[in-house]
């Protein structure tokens, strides 16, 4: 359900605007005039109470001087009839202390007394104001000599009746001049809203009757006179445009018909080709079964190719050893039977054969040892048993188990993982795929033993576990990248290695662990692998 907007009328807006502007002019200017007329008038009384403080101290210097305290006195009281002053002290300086003494005072009618000033000789000798009254003192002096002070309290009531009398004009202004403005806005709203009100009622006669031979009137106001300039504009460009959108809609009804004519012909067209597209495509996945079943029989053959090639050769150096042996216990027994067999014939006999038996041993443990790794390919033991798993302890105990291999390169084992990360997964599998990586980077990887490093970045997000695992060495022959996960591919042939590294880890991260594992093509610094494991 939409938003409801409150709406108001320019009517009352433009009024409002108008009278809340004047309100803010006014609410300024008077408020800074009278601020200011306060202001002077209160300079004034604090001036006017000065003058009249240095005038009584002038006329009492000869009375204080003289001790004439009756004189003084008459004179004080001549000051009943300023409403200005209330109370007026009088100190003298007494000659053996030198400090100010009562003299006389004079207090207004209606006027309560005030305390002695004498401890604030010094602190009023600048006018100090309270909300109600002035006070100050002013020095006596007689022939140039200081003889004591003069104490005057002024009252501030002619300043509250003055802030009164201005508040009230003011006000009786700001009213009159609001009126006026408003009735000034009522005539300027007339002014804008009536031909605005003109402009509408012609808009909804266009949306009801759809009457777009209407035009807007010229009114006296220049951009209203603008805004209907602009309307008529849209209005013959609508009327132009309905007409054309007539003979469009004519001119498409027969291109409608012509084009159901033409569709009807590109069907038949259409179907056609699309029965010998069908045959084409029959076509090409017969060979496309015909070139997969070439390739796994290529694979196949490489991979019997390779068992032959590294099976052979220790099978071979078998038999070549035993039929040296067989050789040479001819020859022993030949002597034998001729009783000239020597002691030196005979151990050398034993020590060639001991020999040959060594050879045969070996060949035979690398060849069950192949076939052992074969069947280890071929089939991943899987007991399908999770656990929780330290990561971190167990690639701590791979290392642990392959430093004997590590050392030949002494490379830097860098382990990024969490000391506490636990993982649900398979141990053994774990295990094998870290010490087959481990040992490919020895084996393939490194040429020397000066700056070679391993790093394994180990992550785990929304229980999916991903293992970055990355060496600096010469990297990967680009004849094998592409086939780095096949069994019996080797850039090492014929120099102990099988080729089935990297396939059983492969085997390992997809069917034991069931994960996946990526070889990164654009790594051009050493090898770099890519478990996820969820």
């Amino acid at each position: 359900m939409p938003k409801k907007v409150h709406q108001s009328s320019i009517r009352k807006a433009l009024i409002n605007l108008i009278m809340l502007i004047t309100a803010i002019c006014l609410s300024l200017s008077i408020s800074i005039s009278t601020y200011l007329s306060v202001k002077e008038q209160k300079q004034l009384i604090i001036n006017k109470l000065v003058i009249l403080s240095v005038i009584v101290a002038f006329d009492a210097g000869k009375s204080v001087a003289d001790d004439d305290r009756k004189t003084e006195e008459k004179r004080l009281k001549s000051f009943d009839k300023i409403p200005l002053i209330k109370n007026i002290h009088i100190y003298t300086i007494e000659k053996t202390s030198q400090k100010p003494v009562f003299f006389i005072s004079f207090n207004a009618k209606k006027t309560p007394p005030v305390p002695l000033r004498i401890d604030s000789v010094n602190d009023l000798a600048e006018p100090h104001i309270t909300n109600e009254y002035i006070e100050l003192i002013r020095p006596i002096s007689h022939n140039e000599k200081l003889i004591g002070y003069v104490y005057m309290r002024g009252s501030l009531e002619s300043l509250d009746i003055y802030i009164k009398h201005k508040i009230l004009i003011d006000m009786l202004l700001t009213l009159l001049i609001l009126v006026v403005v408003y009735f000034i806005a009522v005539k300027t709203q007339k002014r804008i809203a009536k031909p605005i009100e003109h402009l509408s009622m012609l808009l909804q006669d266009v949306s009801k009757n759809h009457n777009y031979d209407a035009r807007a009137p010229i009114t006296n106001v220049k951009e209203i006179t603008v805004l209907s300039n602009s309307l008529n504009i849209m209005l013959a460009r609508t009327q132009k445009q309905l007409t054309r959108h007539e003979k469009d809609k004519e001119e498409i009804k027969q291109l409608n018909q012509s084009l159901e004519e033409k569709v009807n012909q590109r069907t038949i067209a259409l179907r056609e080709a699309n029965q010998e597209l069908l045959s084409t495509l029959e076509r090409m996945h017969q060979y496309q079964t015909q070139i997969v079943e070439n390739e796994k029989m290529a694979s196949l053959g490489q991979m019997v190719a390779g068992v032959a090639h590294e099976v052979n050769t220790p099978i071979g150096l078998g038999i070549t050893g035993s039929t040296l042996l067989r050789d040479k216990l001819a020859d022993i027994q030949i002597s034998f039977n001729d009783q000239n067999l020597t002691s030196n014939q005979l151990k050398r006999f034993i020590d060639e054969g001991i020999e040959n038996l060594d050879l045969i041993y070996r060949n035979l443990n690398r060849a069950a040892d192949l076939i052992a790794n074969f069947k280890k390919v071929a089939v991943i033991q899987d007991d399908g048993i999770k656990k929780s798993i330290n990561l971190h302890k167990l690639i701590s105990d791979v290392l642990t188990s392959v430093q004997s291999e590590l050392i030949t390169k002494k490379p830097i084992v860098t382990v990024n993982c969490p000391t506490d990360l636990l993982v649900q997964s398979k141990s053994d599998p774990l295990q094998q795929v870290f010490q087959q990586l481990l040992i490919n980077s020895v084996v393939h990887g490194f040429i020397g033993t000066e700056n070679n490093e391993i790093k394994i970045d180990v992550e785990l997000t929304d229980k999916k576990l991903t293992i970055i695992y990355s060496d600096n060495g010469q990297g990967v022959d680009k004849n094998v990248k592409h086939r780095i996960f096949d069994p019996f591919v080797t850039s090492k042939r014929g120099q102990g290695a099988s080729g089935l590294g990297m396939h059983l880890v492969y085997n390992l991260v997809t069917q034991a662990l069931g994960g996946r594992i990526l070889f990164d093509l654009e790594e051009k610094h050493g090898a770099r692998f890519i478990i996820t494991i969820p």
